[in-house]
């Protein structure tokens, strides 16, 4: 078995979602003042490859301490989209060109390439979004997540967040946002993990996803 790491490295200068502070990793002991390393981490909830809970968007909903862990690991496949153009939609002609297999997953994650851009000003770009087609199909299927490559489940430029509410309007559901290495999981279904710091009222959390990919003979 393969354990391919899906997440992307924590850092002060990391990009981080227009409007939130970027992370603060201070030393809080040292080894030659305390005899052992300790660093005070400052962060916000949505930093770097991170889960949104449905509580991120409606009081009252599910915050992502309150699921099971078993809401955070489950089977997946990875559509590939990365022939989708800057400002594309990505329609259900992809979920239908692998539809017993999507089916059958728990979690869909989406492969844009734009993992390749991490670090740059491009990685805020006009990245290609799922349609309200595939966001109905995810609710319709209970699937227990969505996973990306890129900064948002909406454009960047949709301050409504008309997909996020979508989703979370109806369905018990995560999302889970800048992932990479994405297409190191293959075409075929394979173990998602990706488990969230558990804090009181979890409105987002970073996560370290992991697939976990059965080597074939």
């Amino acid at each position: 078995m393969r354990i391919i790491d899906l997440t992307q490295l924590i850092a002060p200068e990391m990009p981080v979602y227009p409007g939130t502070e970027p992370p603060r990793l201070l030393p809080a002991n040292t080894y030659e003042e305390s005899g052992f390393r300790e660093t005070l981490l400052t962060l916000f909830s949505h930093t770097g490859t991170h889960m949104d809970a449905p509580a991120h968007l409606f009081p009252h909903r599910t915050t992502l301490d309150a699921f099971p862990a078993s809401q955070f690991v489950g089977s997946a496949l990875v559509l590939d989209c990365t022939d989708v153009p800057e400002g594309g939609v990505i329609g259900m002609e992809r979920i239908e060109a692998v539809r017993q297999k999507a089916d059958l997953a728990q979690f869909l994650l989406i492969r844009t390439g734009w993992d390749a851009r991490w670090g740059t000003d491009a990685y805020f770009g006009n990245y290609p979004v799922i349609s309200h087609e595939v966001a109905n199909y995810l609710i319709a299927s209970g699937k227990k997540g969505i996973g990306l490559d890129v900064i948002g489940v909406d454009p960047i430029a949709d301050e409504g967040l008309t997909l996020h509410k979508l989703l979370y309007a109806q369905r018990e559901i995560v999302v889970i946002e800048n992932l990479c290495r994405l297409e190191a999981c293959g075409e075929e279904l394979f173990t998602f993990c990706a488990l969230p710091l558990k804090y009181r009222n979890a409105d987002g959390a970073p996560v370290r996803a992991v697939a976990l990919v059965e080597e074939r003979l």
